[in-house]
């Protein structure tokens, strides 16, 4: 097997979702800590093993329907141009690799991983089949990841990150679904394709969509002018943040909306505002985690002038 139809397979663009793994050391107030970045980096190379693991897994369950899809016929599974054992081959490879970089972490880790790996099994099998629990089941993946980051730096997962990171995830993955399902040119058509998107509309999605922004909106809101995080950071100065991530999350929903992009993926790859407004928001949080104090003292001494 050709090496580019290897990478191709796992999908490394993909691996940008990992990203998430690394959020425990920022809020943690971990950043000047350079051994919490190894460890945290070596947990979000185990998630990308294992999310390639996943996604060649999927591929292998999907390849009859994937044929029929306008872009996914063009995967290398679909297309032929790999054997079903050859993929399979690779999947457990990365499964194992992935299980090794977790244990080589904490045991721990390894334990979420392999819970993620058995989630992404059960998805690609029959959860996916399911409307709203398909969605839900892309969501608990991603708090995976982020609970495994806030392992991996001996931290305890706090209630705040798994609302704010399944909210979020909720929000975008029915991003995906309206892209699939206005792709695959309605529900009806999207059926051969996967039988859950019978079950969306374009007008339940936009719905679906508006409420769970809102959610993860207000979930942030709440988080960050929350006593404990002030308390955590010394400053309630987070919440000034928020419209710069109001404004990422509408950008968001906005162009899922319009269809100009595939997938969420491709949306946080290409689209520039969309990456000027992430960059900024997370320099702003950086400063206020490590500078928010100092910045709260001064503007107080200003006013008092």
């Amino acid at each position: 097997m050709k090496l580019r139809l290897i990478v191709q397979l796992a999908r490394p663009a993909h691996w940008i979702k990992n990203v998430l793994v690394l959020f425990p050391v920022v809020f943690a107030v971990r950043v000047l800590d350079w051994r919490t970045w190894v460890q945290a980096a070596l947990a979000a190379a185990a998630f990308c093993l294992a999310s390639s693991a996943g996604y060649i897994f999927n591929d292998i369950c999907d390849r009859a329907r994937d044929r029929r899809h306008p872009d996914k016929k063009d995967r290398p599974i679909a297309a032929g141009l790999v054997t079903v054992w050859a993929a399979a081959v690779e999947c457990v490879v990365l499964a194992l690799a992935a299980a090794a970089v977790a244990w080589a972490v904490k045991p721990a880790v390894l334990v979420v991983v392999a819970a993620y790996l058995l989630l992404q099994a059960a998805y690609s099998i029959s959860l996916k089949h399911h409307p709203l629990l398909d969605v839900t089941c892309i969501a608990v993946g991603f708090v995976l990841r982020a609970v495994a980051g806030a392992i991996a730096i001996s931290v305890a997962p706090s209630y705040w990150l798994i609302i704010c990171t399944f909210t979020l995830c909720l929000f975008m993955g029915f991003c995906k679904r309206y892209s699939e399902v206005v792709t695959m040119g309605g529900a009806e058509e999207g059926d051969g394709h996967r039988p859950a998107l019978l079950h969306y509309t374009p007008e339940l999605l936009m719905h679906l969509i508006t409420v769970s922004a809102a959610v993860a909106v207000v979930s942030f809101l709440l988080y960050a002018s929350s006593d404990r995080t002030v308390r955590h950071f010394g400053t309630h100065y987070l919440i000034y943040t928020s419209p710069i991530a109001i404004y990422a999350v509408f950008r968001f929903a906005m162009l899922s909306m319009k269809g100009g992009y595939s997938g969420p993926t491709d949306l946080i790859l290409h689209d520039r505002p969309f990456q000027i407004a992430a960059v900024i928001w997370l320099a702003a949080v950086l400063v206020v985690i490590l500078k928010g104090l100092y910045l709260q003292e001064l503007v107080q001494t200003c006013l008092r002038w």
